[in-house]
């Protein structure tokens, strides 16, 4: 999990284990393998994390221009030539590191590089024109409106000609070279994806793979993504998973599945109907209104008393222990086992993202309006009021590892059964930790914020920041078990059995968020 927030670390504060701990629902194993199986995944569950460190830097546009402006000056200074000319040189060598390219490339190709940029020579003075214009490399006279020479236009000559009232103009330029220079590292700086945001990126990609290094940036603009992919921020589920699932809910593969076990055909036209309630007796939507039975699919005229009447049909049972309808309603047994196992995934998903823009929606409330009212109310100074912020931030980061995680136990293998365990087990504690907090942070924070100076606000402080503290341990633990593709069970041999209240198969003991 990210580390961009402070959090309370569980040994700042006295705590008591009613503020984060809950009954334990779990039966004592009762056979020998069973506890060591349970002793296993609690030993991987409980493997101190390491702090996770930050590999990368914010930078505006004013921070991006020193960093051009340093290059430019490196090979100004070197080649002896104006800073526009050397702007104009590495800007044509894709803004190259400037101490390779004077090595590597100028000395070798000088005279090529200067006529393939149209570098003026620098003893020539840039003229006082007004109505023609003499090449400095061809040395022919032009109308300065329809100049056609090759030679580049420097930022010196730019500035000389630019009107002090067309300032807008200047700026743009200047917008121009950073952005060019953004672009051509791409593989080092890159644009924060959040639309109207003007901040960059710099990624220290030589420590990608190194332990307790992510892909997860957060801008200074408070939108966090992926390094590599420039998706969402999707820690600690990899790329080429989110891509698959992000493919898979904008993809027709659901709803060819939903109009399979939901829909028949039409025996005339072969368009889909819904059957949602009543009798066996279907009639078509027009022009083709053909009338037929809902099981066999016969023509209405054909039934009767004598089939079965509106709610049964004698065919169609016939014909089903013969076997006629296996196939196809295999395919629809098969269709709906998919569409209801991509279904509980999903609503989970979506049910952690809606949360946790409710949680943002909230920590920005709390930070512009409510602090101040708490911490007049209260009595309290403002460094006696952050662990409420740290308490929110904290549920907006849980709410995102949580989301993710229901993608990455979609295309978790259910042949793998001590892994899927194990994962359950975690997350399990995890979520029900982060709901805990979720509650505490947004229903027993209203009493000091409705209310007037209470004794139990340092109480409250203390249950808050314990809450943060240990939820935030039981996130980082699952984050970096599945960072490690949950090797920690594996490399104990496997286990047979999970007891743990955080067990759960699918379908059961696992609830949505609260929104």
């Amino acid at each position: 999990m990210d580390s961009e927030d402070d959090m309370y670390d569980k040994n700042d504060v006295d705590l008591s284990e009613d503020f984060y701990s809950e009954d334990d629902d779990t039966a004592t194993a009762s056979d020998e393998d069973d506890s060591e199986g349970d002793d296993l995944i609690m030993e991987a569950a409980e493997k101190p994390l390491k702090p996770q460190k930050e590999n990368y830097a914010i930078l505006s546009e004013a921070d991006i221009g020193e960093l051009q402006k340093k290059d430019i000056t490196v090979v100004s200074d070197a080649l002896k030539i104006s800073e526009g000319s050397a702007s104009i040189i590495l800007q044509h060598h894709n803004w190259s590191e400037p101490n390779n390219f004077i090595h590597d490339t100028w000395f070798c190709n000088q005279e090529k590089i200067r006529k393939a940029v149209g570098l003026p020579e620098e003893t020539t003075p840039i003229p006082d024109v007004t109505v023609r214009i003499k090449c400095r490399i061809c040395l022919e006279e032009c109308p300065r409106d329809k100049p056609s020479c090759g030679a580049a236009v420097v930022k010196e000559m730019i500035k000389k000609h630019v009107d002090d009232d067309d300032a807008i103009s200047w700026q743009k330029y200047g917008r121009y070279l950073v952005r060019s220079y953004v672009e051509a590292k791409q593989n080092k700086i890159k644009w924060c994806p959040a639309p109207g945001c003007d901040y960059a990126v710099k990624f220290d990609i030589g420590r990608i793979g190194t332990s307790g290094i992510s892909n997860d940036v957060k801008c200074d603009c408070s939108y966090g993504f992926c390094w590599s992919c420039a998706e969402e921020a999707h820690r600690p589920v990899d790329c080429a998973t989110v891509a698959k699932w992000i493919l898979k809910n904008s993809a027709e593969s659901e709803n060819t599945n939903w109009i399979l076990v939901n829909s028949k055909p039409c025996p005339k036209c072969k368009r889909p109907i819904e059957k949602n309630h009543g009798c066996m007796h279907m009639t078509c939507t027009p022009p083709c209104n053909f009338q037929f039975c809902w099981l066999c699919l016969g023509a209405w005229s054909e039934h009767g008393e004598r089939t079965g009447g509106h709610y049964a049909c004698n065919r169609y049972e016939t014909a089903k222990q013969n076997g006629a309808y296996e196939v196809t309603e295999r395919q629809r047994e098969m269709a709906k086992n998919s569409l209801e196992r991509y279904t509980y995934y999903y609503e989970r998903w979506a049910a952690n993202q809606k949360s946790r823009q409710k949680a943002l929606a909230d920590l920005h409330q709390m930070q512009a309006v409510q602090l101040d009212q708490i911490r007049e109310k209260q009595c309290q100074i403002h460094g006696q009021v952050m662990f409420i912020i740290d308490a929110w931030k904290q549920i907006v980061e849980c709410r995102r590892v949580l989301k993710w995680t229901y993608a990455y136990a979609y295309y978790l293998p259910e042949r793998e059964h001590v892994k899927r365990e194990f994962f359950e087990y975690l997350q399990g504690e995890a979520e029900s930790g982060l709901e805990r907090l979720h509650q505490c942070a947004e229903k027993e924070l209203e009493i000091y914020l409705n209310e007037g100076l209470s004794k139990e606000f340092d109480e409250f402080r203390t249950k808050l920041a314990g809450l943060t503290s240990v939820t935030k341990n039981y996130f980082e633990n699952l984050v970096q078990a599945l960072e490690n593709n949950l090797e920690d069970v594996d490399s104990k041999g496997g286990c047979s059995k999970v007891a743990g209240a955080g067990s759960k198969s699918f379908g059961e003991g696992c609830s949505k968020a609260s929104t």
